[in-house]
């Protein structure tokens, strides 16, 4: 059985010697965190094509070099099956895995009758660098960028069982690494870097947020401190139902200025609300989920509890909302009525609203009310679903409701800091009345929502979204052909790593820095990586799942593409953004050859916005293939007002499409369209 497997893997041709690096040199490169990728030193993948023969892949590599038996290997990936279709399907999947590690130049497998193993001097891999003893070097945390074989899950009930204890192991290993260097930290900047390591890998480490309270309070951000409080409360009531430990009470009593009194004493959040301007309402909105009232004799009690919180978890994804503690809040409201305890505790926004059970079916009803005078009802909507599986029933009313509110809670305080009169010092402020020049596209306004950017980003260099807005201003200013010359370039990438880094855990920071990479500097895998861990953090951005699927189209995975954009427009039909949002499925329609279909979107997202040049582009190349020529020209002209020097070369080196075949037919098409 094992012999021909020998023979079939050893006798793979490699290039002359004298076209291989030396022999010390690791010939593979695999990433078994998030969605596995394994990749020669030419940057050729060699990723199996089956995912059992990626699970063979993933158990050698997690192995180190260590020997598995082969019955070892068969009973993980084919529990449910005899022993003699194990070791068959077992001798196909190391075929398939000796051909794709092929090009690899030399052989990768050591494979004996009884026994694989994986070279671990030719092969570098991200887990087993996490997990590699030795000092505790942040290079190795950043590694860290999503869950460990996101993809490969179902493979085989043995095989979960093995993901699960990797996975633990990993967790483990990261969090003694994370403790190690906050413990190391000299001053509160590497404190709070530390901190922010260690919550992000494990947001119940508890000692990690006092950590970064205190750092957040040393480096004069009360505000930051007290919103880090608010995180950790929040998280410790949605999943446990508990409150923060004592010693995180004492600690944030003390940087309010509150003497601590004993166990005995009134819950931090009362004393938190009657300091309301002093609290960071200065760097985002704040708003409090009532629980649901229940209509109906149907309709169960745990069901509207558990909407409320899954709610509440969603929303306090976004990291500009600041979400009360709805058990707090609903204790407050039994006391003096919704609306009065929701001021008492500095609330801008109150969501509340009812669920009633009839039959099959569940309607969710929800309102938000801006409880600034005057008390207005500012967004409702209806949802209803099939009652069969109340976990989907809470998880997809949740995801639809968040998605839908957070740009809705957005342009409600940008029109509000919009019509102030005198101007507010915050950068909160400042990024609020830039806004609107992004859904206009007006250019003498946008350049003055740069200037704007510009100014909150300098008043405070610690405030990640400023930062964010201003790199996704870049783009647009790109984007429309705005931009004098490369500095545009430069300039989007620091500011989106600036903003990455100022708040690891802030889902919009991480998939601008992703487009950033993706559009301007046509680093597409690097920004799969950032799209896949916004999404982690945040699977309720909209932003996240166009720009993810932007970069999957311009990888050539046109079907991945549309089913992104597909869950961007359940989740946020709506969007103050769609001009743009809707448009990106033009470029996968197109490379698909669905010219009628990219046409039509084309068409709809210029009606939605003509001044947005993006549309115009795509559209032109459609309608050359479709020999559109009249409908066409006028177009050109269109497109000609918005950004005059726009060409086929230009088109040509801006374009980040990665397959040759996917850049030739973009290009025609403009050709045929006119275009020189």
């Amino acid at each position: 059985m094992g012999g021909s497997v020998v023979t079939h893997v050893q006798t793979f041709d490699a290039p002359p010697d004298a076209a291989l690096p030396p022999e010390d040199v690791p010939r593979l490169r695999l990433v078994l965190i998030g969605q596995m990728e394994a990749w020669t030193l030419g940057s050729m993948s060699v990723l199996p094509r089956s995912r059992k023969a990626r699970a063979l892949l993933a158990i050698l590599a997690m192995a180190g070099g260590a020997t598995v038996p082969r019955a070892r290997l068969a009973d993980l990936l084919w529990s449910r099956r005899g022993v003699e279709q194990q070791r068959g399907s077992l001798r196909q999947a190391v075929h398939e895995l000796g051909e794709s590690l092929a090009p690899a130049g030399v052989p990768l497998l050591l494979p004996t009758r009884e026994t694989l193993a994986l070279r671990k001097d030719l092969v570098w891999t991200d887990a087993v660098e996490v997990l590699r003893p030795g000092p505790s070097q942040p290079e190795t945390l950043d590694l860290l960028t999503g869950e460990f074989l996101s993809d490969l899950d179902g493979v085989d009930r043995a095989f979960d069982g093995w993901l699960a204890e990797q996975r633990r192991r990993l967790q483990e290993a990261a969090v003694t690494r994370a403790n190690a260097l906050l413990a190391s930290a000299g001053g509160p900047r590497a404190m709070l870097a530390a901190a922010r390591r260690l919550v992000e890998i494990d947001p119940l480490q508890e000692a990690g947020w006092r950590a970064l309270i205190r750092a957040q309070s040393d480096l004069g951000d009360r505000a930051g401190a007290l919103a880090a409080y608010e995180q950790c409360r929040t998280l410790l009531h949605t999943r446990f139902g508990a409150a923060p430990s004592p010693e995180t009470e004492r600690l944030v009593r003390a940087l309010c200025g509150t003497a601590a009194t004993g166990a005995a004493e009134a819950p931090l959040v009362t004393s938190l609300g009657t300091a309301a301007p002093k609290r960071p309402a200065t760097r985002g909105a704040r708003l409090g989920v009532l629980p649901l009232r229940i209509l109906g004799v149907e309709t169960e009690e745990h069901l509207a509890v558990g909407l409320a919180e899954e709610i509440t978890t969603a929303l306090s994804r976004f990291r500009w909302l600041f979400i009360a503690n709805s058990a707090s809040l609903a204790a407050a409201a039994s006391r003096s009525g919704e609306v009065a305890a929701a001021q008492d505790l500095g609330l801008d926004f109150l969501l509340a609203g009812t669920v009633q059970r009839s039959g099959t079916r569940v309607r969710v009803s929800l309102r938000l009310t801006d409880l600034r005078p005057p008390e207005t009802i500012v967004w409702s909507q209806r949802f209803e679903r099939e009652a069969d599986d109340m976990l989907t029933l809470q998880d997809e009313t949740a995801a639809e409701l968040v998605a839908r509110i957070d740009p809705e809670i957005l342009l409600i305080e940008a029109e509000r800091a919009g019509t102030r009169r005198s101007v507010s010092g915050t950068a909160y402020d400042l990024v609020l009345r830039a806004i609107p020049a992004l859904h206009q596209l007006d250019r003498e306004s946008f350049l003055e929502a740069g200037s704007l950017l510009e100014r909150a980003t300098s008043l405070e260099p610690d405030y990640a979204p400023a930062f964010s807005w201003h790199a996704y201003w870049h783009l647009f200013l790109v984007g429309q052909g705005w931009a004098e010359d490369s500095y545009a370039f430069v300039e989007a990438e620091r500011l989106a790593k600036r903003a990455m880094a100022l708040d690891p855990q802030d889902a919009q920071a991480l998939t601008v820095f992703g487009h950033v990479s993706a559009f301007l500097h046509h680093r597409l895998r690097e920004a799969r990586t950032l799209h896949e861990r916004a999404l982690a953090l945040n699977p309720n951005l909209a932003m996240a799942w166009v720009f993810s699927g932007m970069t999957e189209s311009y990888l050539g995975e046109h079907e991945r593409a549309l089913q992104r954009l597909d869950r961007y427009k359940r989740l946020s039909p709506l969007h103050p953004h769609s001009f743009f949002f809707d448009a990106a499925r033009g470029i996968p329609l197109l490379l698909q050859k669905r010219h009628e279909e990219a046409a039509e979107t084309g068409r709809q997202a210029i009606a939605l916005q003509p001044a947005i040049s993006y549309p115009y582009k795509f559209l032109l190349s459609a309608l050359g293939h479709l020999g559109e020529r009249e409908e066409a020209a006028a177009l050109r002209r269109r497109l000609a007002e918005i950004e005059p020097d726009f060409s086929v070369e230009r088109a040509s080196r801006r374009n980040p499409m990665a397959r040759a075949e996917d850049r030739a037919h973009y290009e025609e098409g403009l050709r045929l369209a006119g275009l020189e």
